[in-house]
């Protein structure tokens, strides 16, 4: 099974018991603080090793997380150990975060613009993507200045390409076919 696969129902699983357990919503701030902590390069070491039985990285995870987390999320990890799949717990935490923010309507937009957008401007495109999908966006904004002009957003797998070069490649591509058409005539 591809890890993508795995990683991702790991995080259904653990989405599923949030919500058993009084509801995904409250699981997202421990979720954020446990894929915070293992963003740290000596936490990514301890748990990668296999010099470091599983129970004793089960024992560090119940004493850095304790009472800090709900119960169920402090047992989702320990069983994520116990199977030796702890390396994916910031790609597990990650897709959680993304479950979780499409349960809350929000979705995430990577935006490609030519040239660097002001706070307004960054404000507008905001509120008019969050318009267009009916649910609150987020855009990251990127700056290629090779799209000369417009717009490309990407949202998951789906691309919408608004860009002036397409458009202008676009157009380049129609006037080679149509000359092409009249050489053959």
């Amino acid at each position: 099974m591809r890890e993508d696969t795995v990683v991702r129902n790991y995080a259904e699983t653990l989405f599923e018991l949030a919500e058993r357990d009084g509801g995904a919503a409250g699981y997202g701030d421990p979720v954020a603080a446990v894929a915070g902590l293992m963003e740290d390069r000596k936490v990514i070491e301890f748990f990668g090793t296999p010099r470091v039985s599983a129970d004793t990285k089960k024992e560090a995870l119940e004493r850095a997380l304790g009472d800090s987390v709900p119960p169920m999320l402090l047992r989702f990890l320990t069983v994520v150990v116990d199977r030796g799949r702890q390396r994916l717990f910031p790609a597990i935490m990650k897709d959680f975060q993304a479950l979780l923010d499409r349960h809350r309507g929000i979705r995430h937009m990577e935006v490609t613009v030519a040239r660097e957008l002001g706070a307004d401007e960054e404000e507008a495109l905001a509120a008019r993507l969050s318009s267009a999908t009916g649910a609150q966006v987020i855009p990251t904004l990127r700056v290629r200045p090779e799209i000369i002009g417009g717009i490309v957003i990407r949202e998951g797998d789906t691309l919408y390409d608004g860009s002036l070069k397409r458009q202008l490649d676009a157009m380049r591509r129609a006037l080679m076919a149509t000359e092409l058409q009249g050489q053959e005539s």
